[in-house]
Formats: structure tokens, C-alpha cells, sequence
């Protein structure tokens, strides 16, 4: 399989959830701006949405959109529980917060990262943003990963979402479950892994 990435984007999610289901992958750079490989190639011959993340599978067929790319390495190494078995309650819980987190989070945040954007348009999302990580808190409570005791793939969306808001400068001091999930979640060394290989986490 290859992952075509960019470091820090969206595609964090499905790197964390390959190390974490100890599957061989190989990462592809992609440069966002120009949609172009590290080599040159032009990205959007492999992905037309021009977006990542993207998988291609041994078959050469490609799979896109972040929430059901992780779905699929989950069911790829059932073994490592990174997803609830399918057509049970609890699968229909993680997709609930798989979606919960791209509607509600990635869309809200995403945006802030635009050069154009105006302050007060900024602002406007990261009020929006801010109410759904209060709401994330209160569901943590007494819970050490989103479905609780297990960690799964909508882990490491969250986590990756969280990252954007410390880049972003969210003030999220308050919201105590939260930060100490961050922490738990940035403690795995399959997640420091995946950090360090995007060059945003030095090697130890």
C-alpha cells in the first residue's frame, strides 16, 4: 500500500492507524500548493480530488476521504481492535464519531488555514470548533480513548485535530479531560512514530 501524505495534514489519521495496525505501507510526499510529487510527477494523476489523504492498495486501486481510509486498515488487521467488529452497535458508534469529528472539527478548522481568511472569519470557526471540543470533554469523562477503554481509529482523527488547534492557538487549558486524552493519545509510541516520520516530532 502506499500513502500519498502531507506532513501535519489530515493524512496524521491514517499514518498513525497503519503503524498501529502494523501494516507495510509505503509514504508519498505530496506538495498541497503545487499537487505535485516529491519527484515532480503531478499528484492529481494519482488522486483527481487533489487532496490527501489517499491509500493505493497492492491492486493499484485507490481509496480516498480520511474516515473510511482508517476503517479499512482497521479491518485490514482486525486482530490489533483499532475497530469494533462490523455491523456491530459499537461500529456504528466509531463511525458516529469518525463523522462527528470530520463534520464538526476538519470542517471547521480546515478553513482557518486559508492565507484569505479574514480575522473575524477565523474567529467565527474557532468559536464553532471550540463548542464541539467542550462537548468532546464532557464524553471523555472517566474514558481514556473515544469508545473507551480501547484505543481505535477515530483516536488518532481526534488527536490529529487537536494538533491543528495548538497550531491555531485554541485556548483549551479548561477542558481537562481533553488535554490529558491528548497527552495519553501523544504518548503511543506508534503515534510518535508516525510524528516523527512527517518530521514534526525529532527523533529521541
Amino acid at each position: 500500500m502506499k500513502l500519498y501524505y502531507s506532513p501535519g495534514a489530515c493524512s496524521l489519521s491514517p499514518h498513525i492507524a497503519l503503524l498501529e495496525a502494523g501494516l507495510p505501507y509505503d509514504l508519498v510526499k505530496v506538495d498541497l500548493r503545487a499537487k505535485k510529487l516529491e519527484n515532480g510527477d503531478d499528484y492529481l494523476k494519482v488522486n483527481p480530488k487533489g487532496q490527501v489523504p489517499a491509500l493505493v492498495l497492492d491492486n493499484g486501486e485507490l481509496v480516498t476521504e480520511g474516515p473510511v481510509i482508517v476503517q479499512m486498515i482497521a479491518d485490514k488487521a482486525s486482530a490489533k481492535n483499532l475497530a469494533p467488529a462490523r455491523d456491530s452497535v459499537e461500529r456504528y458508534k466509531l463511525q458516529e464519531w469518525l463523522n462527528y469529528i470530520t463534520g464538526e472539527l476538519h470542517k471547521n478548522i480546515g478553513p482557518m488555514f486559508s492565507p484569505v481568511l479574514s480575522d473575524d472569519a477565523k474567529a467565527f470557526f474557532k468559536d464553532r470548533a471550540t463548542a464541539k471540543f467542550k462537548y468532546i470533554d464532557g464524553q471523555l469523562a472517566g474514558h481514556d480513548y473515544l469508545m473507551g477503554k480501547q484505543f481505535t481509529v477515530a483516536d488518532g482523527y481526534l488527536f490529529t485535530m487537536l494538533a491543528w488547534a495548538d497550531l491555531m492557538k485554541f485556548d483549551l487549558s479548561g477542558l481537562s479531560n481533553l488535554k490529558a486524552y491528548q497527552a495519553r493519545v501523544a504518548a503511543r509510541p506508534k503515534v510518535k512514530e508516525a510524528l516523527t516520520k512527517e518530521g514534526l516530532l525529532k527523533a529521541a
